[in-house]
């Protein structure tokens, strides 16, 4: 058999199989790709992401809603933080979302900045949390390698990339495709628990 490279390898993955490399010289395993719907979430207090994304049993996905919470600066923070919760908790109540998929916060300048993402960050979580749905955590390098194929990819690069996945013509803000592109990396790499 030969081997593969990173690129190969990686199609394989992002199509349903991986390399099992326990064995000498690997095989390809197939795997039941994530059927449900994701809420993906893009954190910040003055533009939180939001993408409710489908992938259905036809190996489809499906853009069911998407918005940015846009706040302006003169909104106080604790305010910005009660309407990050609301929009969450109000998208969690309208699909049936079998998922949350949040970015994490890797690299911030400051600590006052690293406070206020986490706040928000926290915000939007708590939402999912009270609603007793199962929440997932991705690194930005991580879902940028699911999503374009390489970790140091652009915002542009990975708002095309899943306007391609999704099949969608119009484009998305890049608050919205960043949260799309998380609850895409979700679908495409969580590999569910054993019972």
């Amino acid at each position: 058999m030969a081997r593969k490279n990173s690129r190969q390898l990686w199609a394989d993955k992002v199509s349903g199989k991986f390399v099992n490399s326990s064995v000498s010289g690997g095989y390809a395993v197939s795997r039941t790709p994530f059927r449900g719907v994701v809420l993906g979430i893009d954190p910040s207090l003055r533009g939180t992401g939001l993408a409710v994304v489908e992938f259905s049993e036809a190996d489809r996905r499906l853009i069911l809603h998407s918005r940015t919470i846009k706040l302006k600066p003169s909104i106080p923070m604790f305010e910005c933080l009660g309407l990050i919760n609301g929009n969450v908790a109000e998208l969690l109540k309208r699909y049936p979302i079998d998922a949350v998929a949040v970015e994490q916060t890797i690299y911030v300048q400051n600590f006052q900045t690293a406070q206020i993402l986490g706040a928000a960050r926290g915000a939007a979580i708590a939402a999912a949390a009270v609603s007793g749905k199962s929440i997932f955590e991705y690194a930005p390098l991580r879902v940028k390698q699911a999503i374009v194929g390489m970790g140091r990819a652009s915002k542009e690069q990975v708002a095309r990339t899943v306007m391609g996945l999704v099949g969608h013509a119009d484009t998305l803000a890049h608050d919205e495709s960043d949260a799309a592109a998380v609850a895409i990396c979700h679908a495409f790499t969580h590999i569910p628990e054993s019972p």
